[in-house]
């Protein structure tokens, strides 16, 4: 089986040799063939030896993540990021479909995103990249997209176009506005992390809804609203104080 090429990007030396240690020790499917503590260099090694993916950090002086990825011509590679802090850059991540790692990275952590890694390797970078650009914006808009993993890949899907999502064990269900449905492997957690910022809410431990959907609210069995999709969802009565507050005001 034909290794993974990767390179390390950081600008701490000893964050650098403990991942490169750590992927040398517990992932054998990849190859770190280079790695540079500084941007400029490092756009210049992927240009030159065009990786299968990047560990990239996100903070760095002068030059951050991001921006280095705004200076390379082509992504057609997969990046991983790493970030010392857990702070609004790891939700546009999450929205992107991109995968992370907290440092101090930890053994497991790198193990499972090495293993999502295996199965993703697809040729939609730059779409992805578009979505966490837009979703890294000041203003949070509901014609932003989120990027979803499915069986076949990944669909970009706009985040208008879902009214609700129920939970289902470790799957979860999108109800969209054309009447079509998604069942993915993510949980609701995931869904109501990246989408309270775009006016979403979490109604009942099964069911996110989109604000922007509720066609009208009923006392009756305790509190239950009534999307535009025709689907009744059980308020909880924990959260009946606080979401009457939100659709009032």
């Amino acid at each position: 089986m034909e290794k993974i090429k990767a390179i390390l990007i950081d600008d701490e030396l000893s964050s650098l040799q403990n991942l490169q240690q750590k992927i040398a020790e517990f992932c054998p499917t990849i190859q770190v063939i280079a790695s540079a503590q500084k941007p400029e260099d490092a756009i210049l090694l992927i240009n030159h030896h065009k990786p299968d993916v990047i560990f990239l950090d996100i903070e760095m002086p002068k030059m951050n993540g991001f921006r280095m990825l705004e200076e390379l011509k082509e992504v057609d590679f997969e990046i991983i990021f790493t970030t010392a802090y857990n702070h609004y850059a790891v939700e546009a991540i999450r929205i992107a479909a991109f995968d992370y790692l907290l440092k101090p990275i930890a053994i497991k952590d790198l193990q499972q995103a090495v293993s999502r890694l295996n199965k993703l390797l697809n040729p939609q970078t730059r779409d992805r990249m578009d979505v966490l650009k837009s979703s890294l914006g000041d203003k949070k808009s509901q014609e932003d997209k989120i990027a979803i993993a499915t069986t076949e890949g990944l669909e970009f899907i706009p985040i208008k176009n879902i009214i609700h999502i129920e939970s289902s064990s470790n799957y979860s269900k999108i109800f969209f506005k054309d009447n079509r449905t998604l069942t993915v492997t993510k949980l609701l957690k995931d869904f109501e992390d990246m989408l309270v910022p775009y006016h979403f809410y979490r109604v009942h431990n099964s069911h996110l809804i989109n604000l922007n959907y509720i066609q009208k609210y009923l006392r009756s069995n305790g509190g239950r609203v009534m999307m535009q999709d025709g689907t009744e969802i059980e308020v909880a009565r924990r959260k009946k104080e606080e979401f009457l507050k939100m659709i009032a005001g």
